[in-house]
């Protein structure tokens, strides 16, 4: 018998890892919930990543039919992650105040795969990345995605390659730095919107890239309503602000001049 044929389902997916991989610190049935709820998401990240990764290197090659594939992947994906807070919410505050405690410092605000898929989209800020000092490797992957261009960067570099008047500025601008809306990008993608037979590819990259904004900003929403509802305006673990800092992140766009264009649409 090979070995090919000795694989079973549980070894195939290393079962009896994933599935050791919990450890509540109590013995109440809302903690293991929690963990496997969070030790999911951080699955999903880690696809968004790849997913995002493959995006990337397309649109770089000028394959942006391709890269609908990934993109749309990560939007479905997102929208998994949203329906996991309905499941996240039947814990009720009295619930979670039982095994708060034995959070520790710990917080999702440290989770360095989602601060890598914000880097990737294009929210850039450096300041994430002292959380992972204990952590060299997930540090050097956010310093990596936080130096490079990020997936709008080069959406507006595919622009450029079309025949679109981008300034250089932004074409070689510092990475490292969140991009700030420019009147060219917004220009070009208006006419994208205003002919798009003409350019139908950017255009239908345009709308994957909404879409990820799209489902970005309902995640951050229903983060907020699921926090608050568990904990209202108390503090976060970790020493973060709570609601009131996830609410300061609802207004974040990757992509600001495909919102701002519909206006003048």
């Amino acid at each position: 018998m090979t070995k090919k044929q000795n694989v079973t389902y549980a070894s195939y997916l290393t079962l009896d890892t994933l599935l050791s991989a919990q450890h509540p610190q109590s013995d109440l049935d809302d903690e293991m919930l929690f963990i496997v709820i969070h030790q999911t998401k951080e699955l999903w990240l880690k696809q968004i990543i790849r997913e995002l990764h493959l995006a990337i290197s397309q649109i770089a090659n000028d394959a942006l039919v391709p890269a609908y594939k990934a993109l749309a992947r990560v939007s479905r994906i997102q929208a998994v992650m949203t329906l996991s807070w309905d499941v996240l919410s039947t814990m009720t505050p009295s619930d979670y105040s039982r095994f708060r405690h034995v959070l520790g410092a710990s917080s999702g605000f440290q989770s360095d795969q989602f601060r890598t898929v914000e880097y990737l989209l294009g929210l850039k800020d450096k300041a994430f990345l002292k959380y992972q000092d204990d952590r060299p490797e997930a540090q050097a992957a956010m310093q990596t995605a936080l130096d490079q261009p990020s997936l709008w960067d080069h959406a507006i570099a595919a622009l450029a390659r079309a025949g679109f008047a981008i300034p250089s500025a932004i074409l070689e601008r510092d990475f490292s730095q969140s991009h700030v809306a420019s009147p060219e990008v917004e220009a070009a993608f208006l006419e994208v919107y205003r002919d798009t037979e003409r350019y139908w590819e950017l255009y239908q990259l345009a709308e994957k890239l909404v879409d990820l904004d799209d489902a970005m900003a309902t995640w951050r929403h229903k983060h907020v309503l699921t926090v608050e509802r568990i904990i209202g305006g108390k503090m976060g673990t970790g020493g973060t602000a709570g609601v009131s800092y996830l609410q300061s992140t609802l207004p974040k766009r990757a992509f600001p001049e495909l919102w701002s264009l519909r206006t003048a649409l």
